[in-house]
């Protein structure tokens, strides 16, 4: 919960509005300001202060406790125009909470914290739990010291300039060692903990087995990222209450599943009891991985038969692969969740032209991987196989990524060994269309003209089915030096089933500087203005050109009605 703080009435009108934006989020504290600073803390994930930032320093540093546990503190001005991320910037999510503050208000956010200011995560940002010198290792990246990172488990991770060797050190690791000096170690989600249970097994046998097995192996109760089981026990207390106190998800699989794994311990007594001959084994091992600690049983002080078995294995890092939608070019239609994917990745996969709109927007250290036109497939292959080594990988592309881009090739080469994630971007026909005006309004179509991946015989079949089922075509890829003749085969064959009248547009470089566009008619359209870097838009037989613009109804009853008022 964000609690909202404000003195004057101007802080309450910004304070309302942001309210009004988060209702879920938020909660006002009303009443004497010092009184509802204290409540909020003590109450609150984070603060908004809309006071200045010395009064709120005053009344919050009684209340400091460290940065670990303090809320994340913001401060507006009267004025709005600035979001002061005051207090734990990351671990209370502070930065965070003042972009987000000041999109909002259209304030400006401020943040001061090093790492964000020169554009490299901190080490406390990289959601691994971190142990050891984390300031003195970060001081070291800020001042451009050799770090090198050790990577005993490999794993995604965003884009850090890391050195091959050097003084300070940052250790991936799950193993239970502590950080020497110099040393910062990241403990990643790598390690599975299938357990089985009698019915009734207390929770503190089932918590004290698995952190017994995670000791003997020496290995990190950090590094847990769930228990496993058959879904038979999904709700039996004593493996609830161990996940709940370990901070970890209880995950759980069919006894079916379960019974197809091959395991080097199975048994009799959990193939009578749930159907499948092993539980803590199979269940650790259901996603593939090396089981570092095989089948062990609990061991009761009272000298009853155990109630609780486990397996821990370490699993596959499964790498990252963010397929993602540039939108047409202007950078303000790049969405925030672009510019968030394209900071997060360590590898950057793209077009060379493309790579160069957003080169400024990567963090440094960020690998980059480009290519010239018409290698798409190879990029498509080079961008899974760098996910398949564990890399958290951006696969870039114009408009929407899934559309005439890059999100087929590479999904045709992903397999289920990786995490895929699709980033949506405006597309052309978009972008084309809110210049045009609403032609888009009613049923439409995509086409490229391009027979360079498509034969020509089934482009045609598509523009003649377009054509006779009356909806608005916009051509991808119409006109190229080599390719001359297909938009006017296409045209022709709408003309057959549409007037001369009928608007057209054309947009050249849509959203970006030297953008260019005109309406005009199928009977009027000459091929010559068109190139490859141009979208062409043919309406339907209900389009109209109003006022300059190309507008389709959303139905032709509305259109029928219009014309008779006419």
């Amino acid at each position: 919960m964000i609690g909202l703080i404000s003195a004057t009435a101007a802080g309450a009108a910004a304070r309302d509005r942001l309210a009004a934006a988060w209702p879920d989020r938020t909660r006002v504290y009303d009443g004497p300001v010092a009184d509802a600073v204290r409540r909020a803390f003590a109450e609150c994930e984070q603060l908004v202060c809309f006071l200045a930032t010395g009064a709120v320093v005053r009344l919050v540093a009684p209340l400091l406790a460290g940065k670990t546990t303090d809320p994340g503190v913001v401060c507006v001005d009267e004025a709005g125009r600035y979001a002061v991320a005051l207090l734990s910037g990351h671990g209370g999510g502070a930065n965070d909470l003042a972009r987000a503050a000041g999109e909002v208000l259209g304030a400006e956010p401020v943040v001061t914290t090093a790492t964000d200011a020169v554009g490299i995560p901190g080490l406390d940002t990289l959601g691994l739990p971190v142990e050891g010198d984390v300031a003195g290792v970060t001081r070291a990246l800020l001042d451009g010291e050799p770090v090198a990172l050790a990577a005993e488990v490999p794993w995604p991770l965003p884009p850090v300039p890391f050195a091959a060797e050097g003084a300070h050190t940052v250790r991936l690791t799950d193993r239970a060692v502590a950080a020497g000096e110099r040393e910062v170690l990241l403990r990643p989600p790598s390690l599975v903990v299938g357990v089985g249970a009698s019915r009734g097994a207390p929770v503190e046998e089932v918590l004290g087995l698995v952190e017994g097995a995670l000791r003997d192996a020496g290995l990190s109760v950090r590094s847990v990222a769930e228990l496993a089981t058959v879904d038979a026990k999904a709700g039996e207390p004593g493996l609830v209450g161990a996940a709940e106190r370990l901070g970890v998800p209880l995950v759980t699989y069919t006894a079916e599943e379960l019974a197809a794994i091959e395991v080097p311990n199975p048994s009799d007594a959990p193939l009578a009891a749930v159907g499948t001959p092993s539980v803590a084994e199979a269940a650790a091992l259901a996603r593939g991985g090396e089981l570092l600690v095989p089948k062990r049983k609990s061991e009761r002080a009272d000298g009853q038969p155990a109630m609780a078995t486990c397996a821990v294995v370490r699993r596959p890092a499964r790498g990252r692969l963010a397929v993602v939608g540039l939108g047409p070019g202007a950078r303000d239609l790049l969405t925030p969740r672009a510019r968030a994917e394209l900071r997060r990745a360590s590898v950057l996969v793209g077009l060379d032209q493309y790579v160069d709109q957003i080169r400024d927007l990567l963090r440094p250290g960020t690998r980059i991987l480009e290519s010239g036109l018409g290698a798409e497939e190879e990029r498509a292959r080079t961008a899974v196989a760098e996910a398949r080594k564990g890399q958290a990988v951006a696969l870039i592309g114009s408009g929407d990524a899934g559309v005439y881009a890059m999100a087929s090739p590479a999904l045709a080469e992903a397999s289920d060994d990786i995490d895929v994630i699709g980033v949506p971007g405006v597309t052309a026909a978009l972008a084309a269309a809110a210049v045009l005006g609403a032609p888009l309004g009613h049923d439409h179509v995509s086409i490229s003209l391009s027979d360079l991946h498509t034969p020509w015989e089934v482009i045609e079949r598509r523009v003649r089915a377009a054509a006779e089922a009356d909806i608005v075509v916009t051509f991808y890829n119409p006109r190229s030096r080599g390719r001359d003749w297909q938009l006017p085969k296409a045209l022709g064959i709408l003309a057959e089933h549409r007037a001369p009248t009928t608007p057209v547009g054309v947009v050249r470089q849509a959203s970006r500087p030297d953008e260019s566009s005109r309406v005009t008619t199928l009977g009027e359209l000459d091929p010559a203005w068109v190139d490859m870097m141009t979208v062409v838009t043919v309406g339907n037989t209900a389009t109209r050109t109003i006022a300059g613009r190309m507008v389709t109804p959303r139905g032709y009853r509305w259109q029928t009605t219009a014309e008779e008022a006419r």
